[in-house]
């Protein structure tokens, strides 16, 4: 892990075409703005934890097919 000091305004770039930015800094909350090509998709790591977490208990969960059946058929889903 590489880890560099950043003040606000200035930034780091990565593979030349991805640009990180503090844009601002208040008490323990820094705030930054990222730079990158439209195919590259950035998404905060707590929502894909939070994504494979429910994913997760999904697939651990049992069905009973019986259950499901009549469940299907009291909404007319047949």
């Amino acid at each position: 892990m590489l880890i560099l000091s950043r003040k606000r305004g200035q930034s780091i770039v990565i593979n030349q075409n991805i640009e990180i930015f503090i844009t601002a800094i208040d008490g323990d909350q820094v705030k930054i703005g990222i730079r990158a090509p439209k195919e590259y998709a950035i998404i905060r790591k707590e929502v894909i934890d939070d994504v494979r977490s429910s994913n997760h208990n999904a697939l651990s969960k049992t069905v009973d097919i019986d259950q499901l059946k009549k469940w299907v058929q009291s909404r007319g889903l047949e």
